[in-house]
């Protein structure tokens, strides 16, 4: 059951570890617990977090398995130009990398969300990222249909 938490919060170790011990729990007091320990901690820590989790339209051989699918398709190399030029900017205007919740969204898809979310503050940005890597974790934790 561990590494349902681990598969879960992967790449942020430390929020993984501190929630190990609630790997049998319901998916809404993992994320509860996990919102409380990330509230918690210090902005350093919390961008630690999103710069842990892969790029959108990232090359495939960098993600695991579980971001290879979440991810979808590769794209078309528009696509994949306009993601790496967007992702640059926003970690240039924000310091950290932008995590989204895909949701079965195509990349060509995300390109207005990565560019409507550059014009977000600083702040709300960081909320906004954390927020979606909660996303991102409960539904990894949901059970999956066969």
């Amino acid at each position: 059951m561990a590494g349902r938490i681990a598969t879960a919060f992967e790449r942020a170790p430390v929020l993984a570890e501190r929630l190990e011990g609630l790997a049998a729990a319901p998916v809404d007091r993992i994320i509860a617990e996990a919102r409380r320990i990330v509230g918690r901690l210090d902005e350093t820590a919390r961008i630690a977090i999103l710069n842990a989790h892969p790029r959108i339209g990232a090359a495939a051989s960098t993600l695991s398995d579980r971001s290879r699918a979440e991810q979808g398709a590769a794209g078309d190399a528009q696509t994949l130009r306009d993601l790496a030029m967007l992702n640059e900017a926003y970690e240039r205007r924000f310091g950290f990398r932008f995590v989204v919740f895909v949701a079965g969204r195509s990349k060509r898809e995300l390109v207005p969300v990565l560019r409507e979310r550059l014009a977000s503050a600083r702040t709300v940005e960081l909320a906004t990222g954390i927020e979606e890597y909660l996303r991102i974790a409960r539904d990894r934790l949901r059970p999956k249909a066969p």
